[in-house]
Order: C-alpha cells, then sequence, then structure tokens
C-alpha cells in the first residue's frame, strides 16, 4: 500500500519537533512533510506559502494551534488540494479583542530581548496538563522550539494570528473527511471550542485527549499517534 502525503503545520513557535513522536508512528502509512509558517506576518500569507511549496498535489493537512489556524485558511484558498483536514488543539474564531490587547506589549517584551521570560512565564503554563506540568522534558522542548525560532519569528507569528479571519464559513463549506481532537486540560483552545468545529464541518469526527493540554501530541503522543492513523486510513467521516 502506498502511503498517504501528509502535511503538518507546527503551532506558534514550534518546529517539526512537535510532531516527532507521530512522525516516527505514521511512517508506514504517511509520507510526512512539515510545513513553515514562520516567514510571514499575515495568516492568508502563510496558507499561500504551505499550498505552494507542499511537494504533493493533494495531501491529508493537520494542524496544532496556529497550525491549524492556518490550515484552515488553506482549506477557503485550496479545498480540492485538501480531501482531510484534521484540526487540533486550534480556534476557528478571529482574535478576541482581550487577547489583542495582549499582543503589543508581548512582542515589545520579546523585541526588548525577552523572549525566553515571554515563553516561559505567559505561555508555558497555559500548554499542559496537570498531570504534566512538572514533565521537563515536555517544558525543555518547547522552550527550546521557541528560542530556536527566535524573536522576528515570535512578532510575525503575533501579527498573523492577532490580525486573523474568522474561519466559520471556510469549515462549514469544507466538504472533505474532518477530525478534531483537543486536550481535555486545553487552557489556550477549550473543548467547548472543538465541539463547535465539529458541529461546523459536514464530515467531521471529535476526540477529547485526556491528560491533556495544549500540548497533545506531546504530552500523550500514543493515543493522538492513534487516532490520526484512524483518521488517515478510515474511508471516510460522520456526516452531519
Amino acid at each position: 500500500m502506498s502511503r498517504i502525503p501528509l502535511v503538518l503545520l507546527p503551532g506558534m513557535m514550534c518546529d517539526g519537533r512537535l510532531f516527532a513522536p507521530q512522525v516516527a508512528a505514521l511512517s508506514d502509512v504517511a509520507d510526512v512533510w512539515i510545513g513553515d509558517i514562520t516567514r510571514s506576518d499575515s495568516v492568508d500569507a502563510l496558507a499561500a506559502d504551505v499550498l505552494a511549496n507542499a511537494p504533493f498535489a493533494t495531501f491529508a493537512l493537520a494542524g496544532l494551534s496556529m497550525g491549524g489556524i492556518v490550515a484552515m485558511r488553506m482549506i477557503a484558498q485550496a479545498p480540492a488540494r485538501i480531501p482531510r483536514l484534521a484540526l487540533l488543539d486550534t480556534n476557528h474564531l478571529a482574535e478576541s479583542a482581550e487577547r489583542r490587547a495582549q499582543r503589543e506589549p508581548q512582542i515589545a517584551r520579546v523585541r526588548a530581548g525577552h523572549l525566553r521570560q515571554v515563553l516561559v512565564e505567559e505561555m508555558k503554563p497555559h500548554y499542559l496538563a496537570p498531570v504534566h506540568r512538572a514533565d521537563q522534558g515536555v517544558l525543555d522542548l518547547v522552550l527550546s522550539m521557541g528560542l530556536a525560532l527566535g524573536p522576528d519569528v515570535f512578532e510575525r507569528q503575533s501579527l498573523a494570528l492577532r490580525n486573523r479571519p474568522d474561519a466559520t464559513e471556510s469549515l462549514r463549506g469544507y466538504p472533505g473527511h474532518a477530525f478534531v481532537l483537543c486536550g481535555r486540560f486545553d487552557a489556550l483552545c477549550p473543548v467547548s471550542r472543538h465541539e463547535a468545529m465539529a458541529a461546523l464541518l459536514p464530515q467531521s469526527h471529535l476526540a477529547i485527549v485526556e491528560n491533556a493540554g495544549h500540548m497533545p501530541t506531546l504530552e500523550e503522543p500514543d493515543t493522538v499517534s492513534s487516532a490520526l492513523r484512524a483518521w488517515l486510513t478510515s474511508e471516510q467521516g460522520n456526516r452531519r
């Protein structure tokens, strides 16, 4: 059996290491390419960049957090190229006024040389489920990914998220096989948001990962890998 082309999009200030357990676990069924969503300060431009550079004519697409937001713009731009869509711990709505107001102070701190402090104090505390908050391996990896990408990427990605469009209509009109997954303890993108996304998609399945927060690919990697395998290999989603 030939392997399924699969594009993975990491979250904000993350790289391909976010999906390392899944890349390994799915190597028998998926030909994986990690998209780059670091080069622009616009979600539309990031989506177009991934579509232009993806090495497959058609492919399954999975994105976590900001990666999911870019994925939702990709299905608006080129739905025929993406027969399968997985949205992990993400948000289909435009940025809230409260969150928008927090972006510029964060960017200012990062410009002033405090990227590490912003990652540690303002972002990492919200990422993990209670059972994983002392998992130093995951915490160190999250910090390492963010520091490797650096302050310029932080600013571009912050602006892209701040100005992103609402994706409600893109989800409602998506005809492909969709899968929505969320950590039970995700404080950034709660379960209720994922229930709403699943309800919008004409063909979808929703999975909640117990004992996971915003980073289920690292917190509960085996559970997520098994769920993605089922999404990739099943015949069709549940029609609503």
